[in-house]
C-alpha cells in the first residue's frame, strides 16, 4: 500500500468531504422518506461499515472510495438529525439542546481520536481503523435496540413532530 505517499495525504483528509458533498448533490430523495430514525440508524452503521472496510482494504483507491462513502453516509445521517432536530425541538429550548448537540460534536470526535491513537500504539493503524468502524456498528445497533421508539419514529405520526407542525401553523396563520 501507498500509505507512506505524501501526495495521497490530500486525498485521504479530502475523500469524506467529497463523499458528504455527493450525498447533499443528491439528497432530493430523502423527502420521500418518513421513517428517519431508521435513515439515521442505517447511515450511521453504514458510517461504521465504511470506515471498518477501510482498514481492511489491500489498495490506497479502495481505502478511498470506502472513505467516500463513510463521508456520504456521515451526511445523510446528519440530514436526517436535523429534519428531526427541526421538526419535534420546541423553539423555547432549541437553544439550551443546540448547545449540548455542540458539545457533542466537539468532544465525541476528539474521544473518537483518542481511541484510534491508544489502539493504533498497541495493535496497528489498520486495527485502529477496522476496530473503530465494528465499535462504530455495534455501538449503534446496541443504541438502536434501547431506543425502540428512535427506530419507530415516523415524522408522519410522531406526537412532537405532528404538535410542532401544529403550534407552527398555528403562529404563522
Amino acid at each position: 500500500m501507498v500509505f507512506h505517499a505524501p501526495a495521497m495525504l490530500g486525498l485521504l483528509y479530502s475523500a469524506e468531504g467529497v463523499g458528504a458533498l455527493l450525498a447533499t448533490a443528491s439528497s432530493g430523495w430523502i423527502s420521500h422518506v418518513h421513517h428517519h430514525g431508521r435513515a439515521i440508524v442505517i447511515a450511521a452503521s453504514a458510517w461504521g461499515a465504511s470506515i471498518a472496510l477501510a482498514g481492511l482494504m489491500p489498495s490506497l483507491w479502495l481505502v478511498l472510495v470506502c472513505l467516500v462513502a463513510a463521508g456520504a453516509a456521515d451526511m445523510l445521517s446528519g440530514l436526517f438529525r436535523s429534519v428531526i432536530w427541526n421538526q419535534t425541538i420546541p423553539d423555547s429550548i432549541r437553544g439550551r439542546l443546540a448547545g449540548i448537540e455542540l458539545l457533542s460534536y466537539s468532544v465525541g470526535p476528539l474521544g473518537g481520536q483518542v481511541r484510534a491513537g491508544l489502539v493504533a500504539d498497541r495493535w496497528s493503524v489498520r486495527g485502529s481503523i477496522t476496530s473503530g468502524g465494528i465499535l462504530c456498528v455495534v455501538g449503534v445497533a446496541l443504541i438502536a435496540s434501547w431506543l425502540h421508539g428512535f427506530w419507530a419514529y415516523d415524522e408522519r405520526t410522531d406526537v412532537h413532530a405532528v404538535r410542532e407542525r401544529k403550534l407552527r401553523g398555528e403562529n404563522a396563520g
